[in-house]
């Protein structure tokens, strides 16, 4: 008889004995185990031929699922430092990082071929950079360079580098497109042994992959925010596209950051450390000023490509959602035969629907959210939980049947469009898109890049990383949208979604004009990005941040509780920050702010309250945060929601 050790998806910390004969266990692989009156798939850690000391009853396992390790040391030690950093148990972490297919299966045919090929010959600031990165192979390096600049063509050359000296290679990008518009490329130039990662994967599909990396088969892997985690058996460099981007902050626990994750994985491993992006996020560029992070510029764009003119439309009086430059604009470049790219972030028809009597606005049962109007499918539908119901007729608090959509989506901008411009082919590219079809995404990339589609219409799906030749104009609706959410990375946001997006125009040409319509001209987010000021915004927002002490300049913890019941879930909340208060003596630089209701207060029929811990010094907070869980036990029916360096506060 032999003994393994086993970790398990718990929310608690904890290593589990069982005893096996006549199996196959060891380090690294999978088991099926009894655990109460359930079985679940534990992580082995280890072997002994010893009976462990404690004299409880020793179950046996059931069953080996993997023949091969599925993690190694590497990830074990991560795992167990995101313990640490992220307030989250050894055995969640393992359980999200590790595929949970049983067999392997091909890759599905959505991730095949796409755009860009290599550049024969590199601009001055390309062939600089690459200098740059090669003095110095353990180093954190930020490539600093506006959108169009071939940054992607510098983290390829790099990677070819890395890898002729047998070393595996990281690109994490943040959005599905994107994997899918370099893949073909990479495939071409890497020999084929690349891997993509991404959380549309089925799992046996990612665990194909998985073992090829694990076996170091695999030189190259492409992906999203969990690629984080590959099982590279040699990492000698990862890359960060478009760093500022939110998509690389995990929603759900545990809730990492990718960025940090690739930060701690470099320095234990002593790869390089490659970040890039047209718009840094805040962290970024005050590491990047403090000199923390080599910083490379790259402020020209590759050939004939200029950054664009912006021009901003007041809208605040206009009644209609195409403003009359717009509309003219628009005429100019179909007549003269190019691209155009219309951008609003808001996907339905109108985001709210409301009644004209009492001004009543139908919002989700389940969450303390207004429903969108979708025209098409004629129903009303929750963007954040996922609830539908069919069109309302009758208000549900003053029964009155005179009620109508208000305010737009991409649904109601397509509409629009196609009426202005009824010889024009418009496409729309969201996630309603997406969902209903995702071979659909390839074939309108491809036709608005040919020119089949002459008005490609999107959310913040379109707005990084593609590359349209033909766009000379882009036109952005409700530029301030985003603007006034009530969270203190709202300017950032906007100033860099904007950006981006008029970084889509005069890629390949001198000619891009981006037409950004808002009501708020003034505001410092759009005023800047008009006038592609970066250093300016940055320089302003930083003072702001600075003054409110809110991060960079501190660190922060928001604890959320959620449950059915909305006066006990705030009760709840009280007690934490009763608790918290209790320990501030001990803990005199850490400021708690009150309990209070989330901005969205109920979320798929659950009511959300939180308290939000701050402090300057991150080793300080954490070690506050964990003598706090260590006094609070989460009641039953209630669930706590640990964030560290929360991206949004909504």
């Amino acid at each position: 008889m032999r003994y393994a050790s086993v970790i398990l998806s718990l929310p608690f910390d904890g290593i589990y004995s069982y005893s096996f004969e006549d199996m196959n266990v060891f380090f690294g692989v999978r088991v099926i185990v009894p655990f109460g009156k359930r079985e679940m798939t534990g992580f082995v850690v280890g072997v002994q031929d010893e009976i462990p000391d404690g004299g409880f009853e020793i179950k046996s396992i059931k069953r080996v699922v993997d023949k091969e390790p599925v993690f190694n040391d590497s990830l074990y030690e991560l795992a167990k430092w995101m313990s640490n950093m992220y307030l989250s148990s050894v055995g969640e972490n393992l359980s999200m990082m590790i595929p949970s297919g049983r067999r392997e299966s091909e890759m599905s045919s959505f991730f095949s071929p796409a755009s860009f090929s290599p550049i024969e010959r590199l601009t001055e600031d390309q062939s600089r950079a690459i200098d740059i990165l090669r003095r110095d192979e353990e180093g954190t390096y930020y490539l600093f360079g506006v959108t169009g600049s071939g940054k992607s063509e510098v983290y390829l050359r790099r990677a070819e580098d890395v890898i002729e000296k047998g070393k595996q290679v990281l690109y994490m990008v943040p959005e599905i497109t994107l994997t899918h518009q370099i893949s073909n490329d990479v495939y071409n130039r890497f020999q084929g042994k690349v891997a993509i990662l991404h959380s549309s994967l089925t799992p046996s599909q990612r665990l194909k992959a998985w073992r090829g990396i694990m076996s170091g088969e695999v030189s190259l892997v492409i992906g999203a925010r969990s690629s984080v985690f590959a099982p590279f058996s040699d990492l000698g460099l990862i890359i960060i596209d478009e760093e500022h981007d939110t998509s690389y902050k995990s929603g759900s626990t545990p809730r990492y950051h990718a960025r940090q994750v690739a930060q701690h994985r470099a320095a234990k491993e002593k790869a390089q450390l490659i970040m890039g992006s047209a718009t840094p996020s805040m962290e970024a560029w005050k590491l990047m000023l403090e000199r923390r992070v080599k910083s490379i510029s790259m402020p020209n764009r590759i050939g004939d490509g200029r950054f664009p003119e912006i021009k901003v439309v007041n809208i605040l009086n206009q009644k209609r959602n195409i403003s009359e430059e717009l509309e003219s604009a628009i005429r100019g470049a179909l007549k003269d035969g190019k691209g155009v790219l219309l951008f609003l972030n808001r996907r339905g028809y109108s985001y709210n629907y409301i009644c004209n009597t009492c001004g009543e606005v139908i919002t989700c049962p389940n969450c303390s959210v207004s429903l969108t109007y979708h025209k098409k499918s004629r129903r009303l539908e929750c963007h954040t939980c996922g609830y539908s119901q069919s069109l309302t007729k009758t208000c549900p608090s003053c029964l009155s049947k005179d009620l109508s959509p208000r305010g737009f989506g991409t649904e109601n901008i397509e509409e629009e469009v196609s009426a202005l411009f009824p010889q024009a082919k418009v496409a729309r590219l969201d996630t309603d898109v997406v969902e209903g079809d995702k071979e659909k995404v390839h074939s309108i990339l491809e036709g608005f890049k040919n020119g089949d589609i002459d008005i490609l219409l999107g959310t913040q799906m379109i707005a990084k990383g593609l590359n349209f030749p033909k766009v000379s104009l882009i036109g952005v609706l409700n530029a301030d949208s985003s603007l006034n959410l009530p969270d203190f990375r709202a300017a950032e946001r906007t100033f860099s979604l904007l950006h981006q997006v008029a970084g889509r125009a005069g890629r390949f040409r001198a000619d891009g004009t981006v037409i950004i319509q808002t009501s708020q001209p003034l505001a410092p987010a759009i005023r800047y990005a008009s006038l592609n000021d970066l250093e300016e915004f940055y320089r302003v927002e930083l003072r702001n941040r600075k003054e409110t002490i809110f991060p960079p300049y501190s660190r922060l913890v928001n604890l959320t509780v959620r449950g059915k019941n909305e006066e006990k879930v705030r009760a709840e909340a009280e007690r934490i920050e009763s608790l918290a208060c209790e320990l501030e003596k001990s803990f005199e630089e850490v400021e708690i702010f009150s309990a209070s209701a989330c901005l969205i207060e109920k979320q798929a029929m659950n009511y959300r309250y939180h308290v939000l811990l701050r402090c300057d010094n991150m080793s300080m907070l954490l070690r506050f945060v964990r003598a706090l869980l260590d006094r609070y036990k989460v009641p039953r029916a209630m669930y706590l929601e640990v964030d560290v360096d929360p991206a949004v506060l909504l």
